[in-house]
């Protein structure tokens, strides 16, 4: 994602919607805005989230003003849970589902060198199944089995294809 931002930082097209989660910021990770549970089910039961999940012993959600860009016409990209995908379709008229993936192998390698999690809790989140199915939403898949830089080039190459048509 970082790449893919960094891939087209400029173009006003676009906007990299921030996600509030409740995991304290940490060097390496994803830049968000951080919060504990209980400021997180205020901000649901406010309304500020238009998006919100669990998943991994954390609450992840997707503040409504970060979508404002999808009424100018902008491409929002929001990373979500595959569980989410139902409630955005409900968001916009047009939603792309980006599945960025890769083979178990490659995904257990990455998650052990994030360090945020032990070896019995990736074995246990990639034996998880977690269907991706969408109602209406069309689906791209990215197979990220290759450097950083060739995926991003991917994802850059798709995101601006999209910018290109009506949203």
């Amino acid at each position: 994602m970082e790449a893919g931002r960094a891939g087209l930082a400029g173009d006003a097209r676009f906007r990299f919607a921030r996600r509030l989660i409740t995991r304290p910021a940490m060097a390496g990770a994803e830049d968000h805005d951080s919060c504990d549970e209980a400021a997180f089910r205020t901000a649901e039961a406010q309304g500020e989230l238009a998006l919100s999940w669990r998943a991994h012993g954390l609450s992840y959600g997707i503040p409504a003003t970060e979508l404002s860009g999808i009424a100018m016409g902008a491409v929002v990209i929001v990373n979500i849970s595959r569980r989410a995908i139902a409630a955005a379709e409900e968001l916009a008229e047009r939603v792309v589902v980006l599945n960025i993936t890769a083979p178990v192998p490659v995904l257990a390698q990455r998650l052990a060198a994030r360090g945020r999690e032990s070896e019995a809790e990736i074995a246990a989140r990639l034996a998880r199944e977690a269907p991706l199915t969408a109602e209406r939403a069309e689906v791209v898949t990215i197979m990220n089995d290759r450097s950083v830089a060739e995926a991003a080039e991917e994802l850059v190459t798709v995101l601006r294809g999209l910018g290109r048509s009506p949203v």
